[in-house]
């Protein structure tokens, strides 16, 4: 486990474990990339809690893997950790080309600018409606209030799930992505994890009936979708979980903990803060760079299909690789000055966070636009969003999460 004292410089190469989840949690990893970046950027652990794997630390070298989904397969899955065998689900991010791309038109519609355009005026007056509940002048965790709150409501409308049990969402997206075995989070055990997506299972199950009774005539949610395209029909129950995990998790993590994270690194840049207020204009871009900055999910995996050389390394088949996000979005031969937070940056919109290719995330622009509206009607209501204590980060080598940040609101002076 890493000890957060420790120089990292001081550790044999051969013995840095970029997966160690203690590290994430004491956000402490940042000197550690940088130093495999410059000296070691196709690395290899031979030892971690995920078995040995190679990190990919380098913004190009990133995309260049990205970019051969042949030599590079996105399965069996995303993350360094091993399913249980006894408990495998299967969803199409972890899929190669033809059936990725065919699952994934499927569910797309939910997601497309046209249905963004019209969901925009409701996730802008629940978005109001919540920051209308929030006290002034007085501490409140800002996770739970809004980050979570926000991004749950908007769960619930792209699934067409009942309203007030919305939070399952959230309890089942957090349940999908910990456990020691999948991220090293070691805040539930694997047979808590397992029946918590097991009721999932089965209350989307009930779900999937109904829609397939019901005409999916003007709807777009994802179950609907699903429901009445052919590429979703021969599904079994555990690859059926597989994708609602995957659209759970998509639809829940990068929005939340970049909400979340825009507030911390405000008040980390009070410079940055007093510019946004001076001109709200820069919020789509803010946005972007709020999005790099936080990096909400920190590596994805890919499996070495056939022997090869890259980096000047020799990958046999079979072996682990890490895409390293979270360190490709702070390479410094791609992005200039990538350890500052620029609210104002060129080209802020061109970082790593959602991939590369075929797998780049078919929910960025959702993402963006929550996160826009977010900070244009956090500036009609507050002249400022102070955090008041130390943010608690998540145990985990997957989700950059956050699960305290301590605020106080205080009103906008005429």
């Amino acid at each position: 486990m890493a000890e957060p004292n420790i120089d990292l410089h001081d550790i044999p190469l051969d013995r840095i474990n970029p997966s160690d989840p203690a590290l994430f949690e004491q956000d402490a990893h940042w000197s550690l990339f940088k130093r495999l970046r410059e000296e070691d950027p196709v690395h290899y652990c031979a030892q971690s809690d995920f078995g040995p794997f190679w990190s990919i630390t380098r913004y190009a070298d990133i995309m260049a893997i990205e970019s051969d989904t042949e030599t590079f397969s996105s399965f069996p899955a995303i993350v360094l950790g091993d399913q249980d065998p006894d408990f495998t689900v299967q969803q199409f991010i972890a899929l190669d080309p033809p059936k990725h791309q065919v699952q994934r038109k499927a569910v797309t519609p939910t997601v497309s600018p046209q249905n963004l355009a019209l969901m925009e005026p409701l996730i802008r007056e629940r978005i109001g409606r919540i920051m209308d509940e929030l006290p002034l002048d007085t501490p409140f965790n800002w996770v739970d209030r809004v980050s979570i709150e926000l991004t749950t409501q908007m769960l619930a409308t792209l699934f067409d799930f009942p309203f007030e049990d919305r939070r399952k969402l959230t309890y089942w997206s957090d349940m999908a992505t910990a456990s020691p075995e999948i991220a090293g989070d070691d805040r539930v055990t694997k047979e808590q994890r397992q029946a918590a997506l097991q009721e999932c299972l089965e209350v989307f199950t009930g779900i999937w009936h109904e829609r397939a009774q019901q005409s999916p005539e003007g709807k777009h949610d994802f179950i609907t979708l699903m429901a009445h395209s052919e590429a979703f029909q021969e599904m079994d129950p555990l690859e059926y979980l597989g994708n609602l995990i995957l659209l759970i998790v998509g639809g829940n993590d990068t929005t939340r903990n970049s909400i979340s994270g825009g507030v911390l690194m405000l008040n980390d840049n009070p410079a940055e803060y007093d510019k946004l207020k001076a001109d709200p204009n820069l919020v789509p871009n803010m946005v972007s760079e709020i999005i790099r900055y936080q990096t909400p999910l920190m590596h994805m995996r890919r499996t070495v299909t056939r022997d090869v050389i890259f980096g000047g390394k020799k990958m046999k088949a079979g072996d682990k690789v890490a895409l390293w996000y979270v360190s490709g979005n702070r390479d410094e031969s791609r992005i200039d000055n990538p350890d500052e937070f620029l609210i104002d940056r060129d080209h802020a919109r061109q970082h790593i966070s959602f991939g590369f290719g075929v797998h780049r995330c078919m929910g960025n622009r959702l993402a963006e636009m929550q996160l826009r509206l977010v900070w244009e009607e956090i500036l009609k209501r507050f002249g400022q969003v102070e955090v008041v204590g130390p943010a608690k980060r998540l145990k985990s080598n997957f989700v950059r999460g956050i699960i305290d940040l301590p605020v106080v609101l205080h009103p906008k002076v005429a």
